[in-house]
C-alpha cells in the first residue's frame, strides 16, 4: 500500500481553507452581511497565498495541488465576490445584475484556465491579465466603500465589475513580485513604503486595501497605453 507523505497535505489544507472561506462569504452575502462576506474573501486571499508558498518551501508541488487550487480560486474569488456583487448591487437591476455577476465568474474561470496552460511558458515576473484574487478583493472593497459612504452607486459598481472581468482576460501585464532584485538603498526605500502602506491599511482597512489594489489594477492598463504611445512615437520618427 502506497504511503501518503503528510507534507503534501499542508498546502492542500490551505487550499481547502480558501474554498471553505469562499463558501462562508457566499452565505454571508445571501444574509446581507456584506462586511463579513468581504472579510472572508480577504482571509481566502491570505490562505491562497500560503498554499503555494508552503508547497514550494516543502517541495510538495503537485498537479493535484495546481488543479485543486484553481477550483478553490473559482469558488473563493469567482463565486464569492460575484454573489456579494449580486446581493449588494445587482439584485436591484434584475437580469442585468445577474448577467454581470455571471460574467465575472465566467471570465475568472477563463483567467484561471489560461494561467494553468501557460505556466512555465511566460516570464514569471509578470501575470498576463489581472489575477482573479486581486479582482475579487478590489470588487469587494468597492462594494464596501459604496455601502459605507454612499449606497447609491450600484450601477457604477456593476460597471466596475465588468471592467475587472475584462482586465482578467486581457493581455495586460501585471508584476507578480515573485522575483525582485533590490539593491540595499532601494530595499530600504521599499521597506519604508511598505510600512507606510501597512500603517494606512491599519488605520483605514477598507480604504487602504481599496486604494492600494485599485492602483495595482489600473497599473496594467496605464502600462499598456504607455507602451502603445511609445511605439507610435517611434514609428513616426
Amino acid at each position: 500500500m502506497k504511503k501518503i507523505n503528510l507534507a503534501y497535505l499542508l498546502p492542500n489544507f490551505f487550499t481547502a481553507l480558501s474554498a471553505f472561506l469562499g463558501v462562508m462569504s457566499i452565505i454571508a452575502s445571501s444574509q446581507g452581511k456584506f462586511e463579513k462576506a468581504f472579510i472572508y474573501i480577504v482571509f481566502s486571499l491570505i490562505a491562497d497565498g500560503l498554499d503555494g508558498r508552503v508547497a514550494r518551501l516543502t517541495n510538495t508541488t503537485s498537479k493535484f495541488g495546481v488543479e485543486f487550487d484553481s477550483l478553490a480560486d473559482l469558488v473563493a474569488f469567482g463565486m464569492a465576490p460575484a454573489m456579494m456583487l449580486f446581493f449588494a448591487a445587482g439584485e436591484n437591476y434584475g437580469r442585468f445584475g445577474a448577467l454581470v455577476s455571471g460574467l465575472f465568474v465566467v471570465f475568472g474561470a477563463i483567467r484561471l484556465a489560461r494561467f494553468n496552460v501557460t505556466t512555465g511558458e511566460l516570464d514569471p515576473r509578470y501575470f498576463i491579465g489581472l489575477p482573479i484574487p486581486t479582482a475579487a478583493v478590489v470588487l469587494g472593497s468597492w462594494i464596501m466603500l459604496d455601502i459605507k459612504y454612499s449606497g447609491h452607486l450600484n450601477i457604477l459598481i456593476l460597471s466596475g465589475a465588468l471592467f475587472l472581468a475584462f482586465l482578467m482576460v486581457s493581455n495586460f501585464r501585471y508584476p507578480s513580485f515573485k522575483k525582485i532584485n533590490l539593491n540595499k538603498s532601494v530595499a530600504i526605500k521599499v521597506l519604508v513604503l511598505i510600512i507606510v502602506i501597512a500603517s494606512f491599511i491599519y488605520l483605514y482597512p477598507i480604504e487602504g486595501i481599496s486604494i492600494v489594489l485599485t492602483v495595482y489594477t489600473f497599473y496594467g492598463l496605464f502600462r499598456a497605453l504607455k507602451n502603445i504611445l511609445k511605439a507610435q512615437k517611434n514609428t513616426k520618427r
